[in-house]
């Protein structure tokens, strides 16, 4: 055996394994079987056919898509969701139906900067509030250490010091030192200027041949807000001089507009008799006319009649500029955006209220709808289906309404009394809330709905009659209530409740 193992090439030597080694190894990886049928994480089918139902409900939903992407905003915002509709925009051949998912992907970047700029405005504006209150500590100990070190005198000294006068001043110093900044005197936060990015790479160079900044303007007019220009007016005191060259262009397109309205006015008030000029006002809403500059020109007539006394001149004026809003309203792609108009321009709370209840209450319709199935009834001697009383305008569409404004246009300043949009939109959503709540009475969630389903299991007969009592008045009918079927009884029983046998 010696003598073989002396001519034996030597084998490498193989690391030695212990326990732990084994144990450590693949040998007992079981991962691969604790993957059935019965776990809880959805497969990759699964998680498809999910995905495909939410984009249905998204590109499908009547509301502003944006609002859905809100309510939805932690599935819209999830990693996973993202680069699933990204592969799918990437793998879809259809031209339109990539437009239109692109157009939703940029939505869903657009409300998720929106969402991450308002925290980000939130935690720096809870931090300087912390800032401060530690400074105003700081300086409270630093007087009261200093009150400790006074003698008898000089606390007598500073008290006859602090008379009726002293008082005034200082009642007047702090009135002064607390006057509130003007718009344009605020400054320009770190989240206002990243919320404009995108909006700076429209119109600011590079731009496609062909295009200006006459023409960017142009394209972009209704974009440019107050806000937005504090914005190019910053970057163009910096030295931008691309900035600066739109604002001039801006100034222009500005001056060709005021001019336009001002020949519009003249042209209205050529008319001679307030009537007449009420008329051209109403063709000029109808060609698209009523703008900004028009509406303005009017308002600053009616100030300087009335500044140099000319009451007569100065309500003309003030009433054509309200016949011009109602008209520009009527122009409006939906009545809910037209009453949103109107409660935005009326400060009394009172009169905001009825306009709400105007709108939200239900109607009768005088008029029969003219429907092929009417027409037919009408032949046959029967009386047409009648319309159930609805609102000129719905609460929820409005609280929709008012939801996609704020998330469109929710900074912007129009009103330095009454604060930014956004404030006054939400003092008008919480009033329509109380004038809905007192027309139709407080609404249920769907998850209060399934709450009270599961508390209360059985129903009595009494509290269906109730129900389908409280339905008849709003107009409704139960889901149980048949109004076409008569006194009809259940198969096999007669009027009278009981069984008939037999051909009886």
């Amino acid at each position: 055996i010696a003598r073989n193992n002396k001519h034996k090439r030597p084998s490498p030597l193989s690391p030695l394994r212990g326990i732990m080694d084994e144990v450590n190894s693949d040998a007992f990886d079981l991962s691969d079987l604790l993957k059935n049928d019965d776990s809880d994480e959805p497969s990759g089918s699964e998680m498809e056919k999910a995905y495909e139902m939410f984009l249905g409900q998204l590109v499908f939903s009547s509301n502003d898509p944006r609002i859905d992407i809100m309510e939805n905003y932690d599935l819209c915002a999830d990693p996973l969701w993202i680069t699933w509709l990204e592969r799918k925009i990437g793998s879809t051949t259809d031209v339109e139906e990539k437009m239109a998912l692109k157009d939703l992907s940029d939505m869903i970047v657009d409300v998720k900067k929106r969402v991450e700029l308002s925290r980000a405005a939130e935690e720096r504006e809870a931090k300087e509030a912390e800032e401060n209150e530690r400074s105003r500590i700081v300086a409270a100990e630093a007087e009261i250490e200093k009150g400790r070190s006074m003698s008898g005198t000089d606390v007598l000294k500073k008290a006859a010091a602090v008379d009726a006068a002293g008082v005034d001043n200082m009642v007047k110093e702090q009135s002064d030192g607390a006057v509130k900044k003007t718009f344009y005197e605020k400054e320009l936060t770190p989240e206002i200027r990243a919320s404009y990015e995108d909006m700076c790479a429209k119109v600011l160079p590079p731009y496609r041949a062909g295009d200006s900044p006459a023409s960017i303007v142009f394209n972009y007019y209704d974009q440019f807000d107050a806000q937005f220009i504090k914005v190019l007016n910053e970057r163009a005191v910096n030295g931008d001089g691309d900035s600066q060259a739109v604002l001039d262009a801006l100034a222009e397109e500005q001056q060709v507009r005021v001019a336009t309205a001002t020949e519009n006015i003249k042209e209205v008030l050529s008319k001679g008799e307030p009537m007449r000029m009420e008329g051209a006002i109403v063709r000029l809403a109808k060609e698209g006319k009523i703008d900004e500059p028009f509406l303005l020109l009017l308002e600053a007539n009616a100030d300087q009649a009335r500044a140099a006394g000319a009451i007569g001149p100065a309500e003309l004026m003030t009433k054509l500029r309200k016949r011009a809003m109602s008209e520009k309203d009527k122009q409006s792609a939906s009545k809910e955006i037209k009453l949103l108009r109107q409660l935005l321009r009326e400060p009394d709370s009172n009169k905001r209220e009825e306009l709400l209840t105007d709108a939200f209450t239900p109607k009768e319709t005088l008029i029969v709808p003219g429907t092929a199935a009417n027409a037919a009834k009408a032949i046959d001697g029967e009386m047409p289906e009648e319309e159930k009383p609805e609102p000129e305008v719905p609460p929820p569409d409005f609280i929709n309404c008012c939801k996609a404004v704020l998330l469109n246009f929710g900074n912007l300043n129009i009103d330095e009394e009454r604060g930014d949009l956004s404030v006054q939109i939400k003092q008008i959503a919480s009033e329509a809330e109380v004038v809905a709540t007192r027309i139709y009475g407080k609404g249920m969630t769907a998850r209060e709905q399934q709450d009270r389903a599961w508390s209360e299991q059985t129903t009595s007969i009494f509290d269906l009659e109730q129900l389908e009592i409280e339905a008849e008045r709003r107009g409704e009918s139960a889901p149980w209530a048949n109004p076409d079927g008569g006194d009809e009884m259940f198969p096999g029983f007669g009027p009278d409740g009981k069984m008939t046998i037999g051909g009886s």
